[in-house]
């Protein structure tokens, strides 16, 4: 099980990321606009970096929704491969079955 102080943090860099999505998302936009001026550009630039360092989306690391473990998480299913493997075991996937032989 993950510190919960961990988990709590990640929870709250999500929230954040939602909140300042549009306004990083047309700064982005306007810094990689080449028909901007440098000037435009450069504000945008510096606009940019006051935003909170964890509105930024590859701040959020993708944990077990179970324990909360950061490291051997699948994307399918939106847990570690500790957590898949019991609950394969168990039949709690459909179609999904542990092999043994």
């Amino acid at each position: 099980m993950a510190k919960t102080s961990s988990v709590y943090r990640n929870l709250k860099r999500v929230k954040m990321a939602q909140k300042f999505n549009n306004r990083r998302q047309k700064l982005k936009d306007i810094v990689m606009d080449k028909n901007a001026s440098p000037e435009e550009r450069f504000q945008a630039t510096l606009k940019l970096a006051e935003l909170p360092r964890n509105s930024a989306k590859n701040r959020i690391r993708n944990r077990c929704k179970l324990t909360g473990r950061s490291r051997s998480y699948y994307r399918k299913f939106g847990v570690s491969r500790v957590e898949l493997r019991d609950m394969a075991s168990f039949g709690e996937i459909p179609g999904l079955v542990k092999s043994s032989w």
